[in-house]
């Protein structure tokens, strides 16, 4: 490693100021700084709270999302394998049929390393333009505004791809990491001014403008001709029946469902919570009131039922296992960013985005997901949330000091 730092100190004059190459000094620092600790610190007296940086930060919610990544690469490989043994094929086409057989690979949905496999050669090219066209855009807003790049783009790389469904065109995931880091975030100033979770403003931009890649019931399983609804959307359409028919709760929690790659494995998400949780990073108030708004919503709602509508049959149970709600509750409502950042705020701005996701997948099932939704409405109050709670403490100050 000591060669390698002497050969970045050695390119250090070229894009400092006055260098051949300032302009793109922000690419220099992003790899400089990827690769080893910055050398700047502060000296003499500060009111640094921890020797948490924003490296370590995003590093520490890059880890957490480590079991949903694997769960993404398993369950794409098993879900396409199972549908290829049910429609009798015998080999995936395209250069994905040529990769598995020079790997030496079969079609066994039993076989671990097949499905992990096989799943990566979905994963890999949807992760892989996301992370170049979002980086992109983020050396370029950089290079222009003269400022280091932010590591805060890591996760928004690695979140944006687990929310897809593994069959989407990559022209479209380069249209929505555009739109995400862009609009989403760099037109307010960039990583730490954004209002709006960028990941899921990426998403939000794909469903909407292109709703035949991003919902119906043939898209969640990587073979063509294939046709499965995600649970969900089973069950707004034919019923409760129509899902325990087909998928038990434990493999609902397990993972072991069509739906968007990173998003179907509660199990994951759990492990990725407790990370959090541990290194402090993620909110336990949030995803505590986020929780408590569903499961009080979706027992008020299964208590009143409904005749016409299928999704009142769901309990709170399944509530809790199916769509992004564990992956969005986890990962994307604890963005420290977007999210309500006093703690008594913390609890409504949960509390509100578990009450609309609720409201959301029931009463209007043409949404039947809604986490996505209800997450962005909340990032829209949250700052409302904020000034709200501030305020209320001043006067309660007030009142108190006479």
């Amino acid at each position: 490693m000591k060669f390698l730092r002497n050969f970045l100190d050695g390119l250090h004059p070229h894009f400092s100021k006055g260098g051949k190459f300032a302009k793109l000094y922000p690419l220099y620092e992003a790899a400089d700084t990827f690769l080893f600790s910055p050398g700047h610190v502060t000296e003499g007296h500060t009111h640094v709270r921890d020797g948490l940086d924003q490296k370590r930060l995003m590093i520490t919610a890059g880890v957490s999302l480590g079991p949903c990544v694997l769960m993404a690469l398993y369950n794409t490989g098993y879900q396409a394998n199972l549908a290829m043994a049910e429609m009798s094929i015998t080999q995936a086409p395209g250069w994905r049929g040529l990769a598995m057989q020079f790997a030496g690979m079969d079609y066994d949905s039993q076989n671990l390393l097949s499905n992990l496999f096989h799943g990566l050669l979905y994963f890999a090219p949807i992760f892989l333009v996301c992370n170049i066209v979002g980086g992109l855009w983020e050396v370029l807003f950089s290079t222009i505004r003269g400022h280091e790049i932010n590591e805060g783009f890591l996760v928004t790389g690695l979140l944006f791809p687990l929310t897809l469904p593994a069959t989407i065109p990559l022209w479209q995931v380069a249209l929505g990491i555009s739109f995400g880091v862009v609009i989403g975030k760099e037109v307010f100033g960039g990583t730490g001014k954004n209002f709006l979770n960028p990941a899921l403003t990426a998403r939000a931009f794909v469903f909407f403008a292109y709703p035949a890649q991003m919902s119906g019931d043939a898209i969640w399983t990587a073979v063509d001709g294939f046709s499965g609804a995600t649970p969900l959307g089973l069950v707004a359409a034919e019923g409760m029946d129509a899902l325990t028919a087909t998928v038990t709760w434990n493999q609902a929690f397990v993972g072991q469902i069509q739906g968007s790659m990173g998003e179907t494995s509660t199990l994951a998400c759990l492990f990725g919570a407790a990370f959090l949780l541990y290194t402090g990073v993620g909110s336990w108030r949030i995803m505590l009131a986020v929780l408590i708004g569903a499961v009080l919503t979706s027992s008020l709602l299964y208590v009143v039922g409904s005749e016409t509508n299928p999704m009142f049959q769901m309990d709170p149970a399944w509530h809790l296992v199916l769509g992004g709600f564990a992956f969005g509750l986890i990962f994307m409502a604890t963005d420290p960013v977007s999210a309500s950042m006093t703690e008594t705020g913390k609890w409504f701005y949960g509390f509100l985005i578990g009450f609309m996701v609720i409201l959301i997948r029931v009463i209007n099932p043409a949404f039947p997901e809604g986490m996505m939704l209800s997450i962005l409405f909340g990032n829209v109050f949250a700052p409302v949330i904020d000034y709200v709670v501030i305020r209320a403490n001043i006067k309660r100050r007030r009142l108190r000091n006479g």
